[in-house]
């Protein structure tokens, strides 16, 4: 029978009902493949129990080994690097199958973690820029950097942040369709902040600046 840990949401993604006037424009999630081929770095392992399999048929054909017993000394190598390659595959099903993301016509909101599960808000007026990073196969990366002095936790939110730095920027990581998801985000985001704020005369410069959704090369 099939069981639904996220069952106590009302609506799925959410940890509360939408207000009357939002709504939910896209929700997804990341590939588990490609999350653990980017974040969890597979094929990098994978390679390098590669190499030491290499190394170790090298040395024992040099210690005068037949080939054959050579290649079965790399076997608990390649055994080691299957099972390493499993468990990391393992941990990004897990991550991809507990997070999702979802676009509203006024935020981003991402419901992520596997023990420890959180819902992380953005609200368009908190997002300066969004940069895209495409991947193969139409996947990709959409990085949000956020206005003012709004911190966010690196720890908390791995690895549903852009890689490689320094300021944790919030990310839909390793998404299908990312260049559709991109359109429908900058779409959102303009028509969000050009529309005139009820009772907010006063509203400052970075919350009349529309995200600008761009390739990252």
């Amino acid at each position: 029978m099939h069981h639904d840990d996220f069952n106590f949401e009302p609506v799925r993604g959410l940890p509360e009902k939408l207000p009357p006037d939002e709504r939910i424009l896209w929700q997804g999630a990341p590939s588990p493949r490609r999350l653990a081929i980017e974040a969890l770095g597979l094929r990098w392992v994978a390679g390098y129990f590669a190499v030491l399999a290499l190394w170790r048929v090298g040395a024992s054909l040099a210690s005068s080994y037949p080939l054959a017993e050579a290649l079965v000394h790399a076997v608990p190598l390649l055994a080691g690097g299957l099972l390493t390659c499993a468990i990391l595959y393992g941990i990004a099903w897990v991550q991809a199958r507990s997070t999702v993301y979802t676009l509203t016509d006024k935020r981003v909101a991402m419901r992520i973690g596997a023990a420890l599960t959180m819902t992380l808000n953005l609200p368009y007026v908190k997002i300066a820029e969004a940069n895209v990073a495409p991947g193969p196969g139409g996947t990709g990366t959409i990085a949000f950097r956020t206005v003012g002095g709004t911190r966010i936790s690196y720890l908390m939110t791995w690895p549903h942040i852009r890689p490689w730095h320094l300021r944790t920027e919030p990310a839909l990581r390793c998404i299908p369709d990312a260049a559709k998801v991109a359109r429908l985000f900058a779409e959102a985001a303009e028509t969000r902040l050009a529309a005139p704020q009820v009772g907010r005369p006063e509203a400052r410069p970075a919350e009349t600046r529309p995200p600008v959704a761009v390739a990252a090369e």
